[in-house]
């Protein structure tokens, strides 16, 4: 049996002999996310949930809330008690053509498709269906149902599905009813309740993983309690008013077949308010003493990461011109769609700043750039508007041309370098940086494309004048207790935001508390800019759990095969079409 639900839904025949305690509703299905409020954009964009006013956790689809919480999740939804929610369309067609154009970089939308490769397959006598995932692991079928578009159905995996339709009627009034006079299933409302065979033993619990439960509402809880009881419902907790609760109304949470947990609310539940915590102050909140190496120079060693700031724009926003910090809700929010953002060759678990995974909370800096003071880059000069106009007509020219070779591919493609400083900057992952010190140098690691540099802090005179390189030539001196690295003769082919040859890179580093490290850098460049900026973030302690693992970039590199073997396949199409 797989996902292509080669099933039989089991008969309720015979079950209908018992009646019902009462009729619940279903209410909500509480889906864990790294950000709600980036859950409930997606959502909102995707499958056309309304966002509830004061709950910026939760969604309303078609009368049905999806409340989004932040918890440790195990993984997907699929193969728990609880394996997928579904939504209708009249035409299924279209809208999965318009889920997979948008695919998943972007916004995280991941197709799933059938053994054929197909997106989507034809259930006979049922509807067109396909599944997709949103960026949280939750398994969303999309199906064909004219007649119930919208918010469609819960679909459970179970040992027994006839046993475990029987209790959800039971226990809580579902109705007996035949989808398209064939499958059995219960109506909550107009939300159907489907169950199919689990292929594989009992179903994984649902706690901790992407659907955490499932909740029905009754009006009183207090009432419904005991009948529930005498009908062998079992409660994992007693009914109350949850902690931080957005009203008065209790909440129960008992134990449903299959792994299933479920929460029994009373009418009126708003779910509870979310706490995020905030990151430590980017600046040392009193003095502290640098820790010094044996001979004497601040000791800077360890395994830092730039996982926390992740998601910092260099440039301040224009509508946070007069925000100081972000709260912690904005700031996670941000991290999030960063990390959406960047998601195309495999999943955001994969992600180093994936939140829920990374235990770095995201920073609340606005902005990167502190100099000049409105956190923006300064003005380019006459000859750095002509640049940047050549660069993007250039561009434009290679956007329609196939490249001949490695050489008309970019430096990511190709291995090389991210440049300096931006090979420092943090992003979805390779944050790792060990500094390394012995007397007279600095060796600093960066995670990213493996690029080790081995700074002199003592004057040296320097070899080959006239020599340049990706990385230039780098000399450090100490001031204090700060690192200060000045980096001239680049090559200018690694150029940051256009800079040239002729820039003059000043980095610093200091540590600012016992697990801070903050680092700094100004770049003078007068050919572009007309006149220097500066931009700073902070590294985090790490070397009880990091570990800077081998960018071995050249030995996997399908995206230059790919690159390269897709050029030359439109190349032979377009000489027989004779174009």
């Amino acid at each position: 049996m797989t996902f292509l639900r080669k099933i039989a839904f089991a008969t309720l025949a015979g079950a209908v002999s018992a009646p019902a305690m009462f009729a619940a509703e279903l209410h909500h299905i509480q889906i864990t996310a790294a950000s709600p409020s980036e859950a409930v954009r997606w959502y909102s964009r995707h499958f056309d949930c309304q966002s509830v006013s004061g709950r910026p956790d939760t969604a309303d689809c078609d009368g049905v809330e999806l409340i989004f919480a932040v918890q440790p999740t195990m993984g997907s939804s699929q193969g728990t008690g609880v394996n997928h929610i579904a939504f209708s369309y009249a035409d299924v067609v279209s809208k999965m053509a318009e889920l997979e154009a948008v695919g998943v970089r972007g916004s995280g939308v991941r197709l799933q498709r059938f053994d054929d490769g197909a997106t989507l397959r034809e259930l006979p006598g049922m509807f067109l269906h396909g599944f997709v995932f949103d960026p949280w692991g939750t398994r969303i079928e999309v199906l064909q149902d004219p007649q119930n578009e919208g918010f469609h159905q819960v679909h459970l995996s179970a040992v027994d599905p006839a046993e475990t339709l029987d209790w959800y009627r039971k226990a809580l009034g579902g109705t007996p009813a035949k989808f398209k006079g064939r499958e059995s299933a219960l109506r909550f409302g107009d939300v159907w309740l489907f169950a199919s065979p689990h292929p594989d033993g009992t179903p994984a619990p649902t706690r901790s993983r992407a659907v955490s439960h499932i909740a029905f509402d009754v009006p009183d809880l207090g009432r419904a309690e005991p009948k529930m009881r005498r009908s062998g419902v079992d409660f994992e907790s007693e009914p109350e008013t949850p902690p931080n609760a957005r009203s008065r109304a209790k909440r129960a949470f008992v134990r449903g077949p299959d792994n299933v947990r479920i929460a029994i609310v009373e009418s009126g539940y708003a779910g509870i308010e979310s706490r995020f915590e905030a990151v430590a102050a980017h600046e040392a909140a009193e003095p502290y003493a640098v820790p010094r190496t044996p001979w004497g120079e601040p000791d800077m060693q360890g395994v830092w990461t730039g996982n926390a700031a992740h998601g910092i724009p260099l440039e301040r926003p224009q509508d946070l011109a007069d925000v100081e910090a972000l709260t912690p809700e904005q700031a996670a929010a941000r991290r999030e769609r960063g990390t959406l953002g960047s998601i195309w060759g495999y999943e955001r678990e994969w992600r180093d700043t994936t939140l829920g995974y990374d235990k770095m909370t995201p920073s609340t800096q606005v902005a990167m750039i502190v100099d000049p003071p409105n956190g923006r880059l300064p003005e380019l000069t006459a000859e750095g508007k002509r640049m940047a106009a050549a660069a993007q007509e250039e561009r434009a020219r290679k956007a329609g041309q196939t490249p001949d070779g490695p050489e008309d591919l970019g430096m990511y493609h190709r291995c090389i370098t991210r440049g300096l400083p931006g090979l420092m900057m943090p992003s979805i992952y390779n944050n790792g940086l060990q500094i390394v010190q012995g007397p007279g140098f600095v060796a600093i690691q960066k995670e990213m494309i493996h690029e080790t540099r081995a700074v002199p802090t003592k004057p040296r005179k320097p070899v080959g004048e006239k020599l340049t390189s990706w990385l230039g030539d780098s000399q450090g001196r100490w001031e204090g207790d700060t690192l200060v690295v000045e980096t001239s003769r680049l090559n200018g082919r690694a150029g940051y935001r256009g800079a040239t040859a002729a820039a003059r890179l000043t980095e610093r580093f200091r540590r600012i508390g016992p697990t801070k490290l903050r680092y700094e850098f100004t770049i003078d460049d007068p050919t572009v800019w007309v006149q220097p900026w500066t931009a700073t973030f902070a590294f985090d302690l790490d070397d009880e759990q990091y570990e800077l693992v081998e960018y071995a970039c050249h030995e996997g590199n399908y995206g230059m095969f790919n690159a390269l073997s897709g050029a030359r396949a439109r190349d032979k199409q377009a000489a027989q079409s004779g174009e």
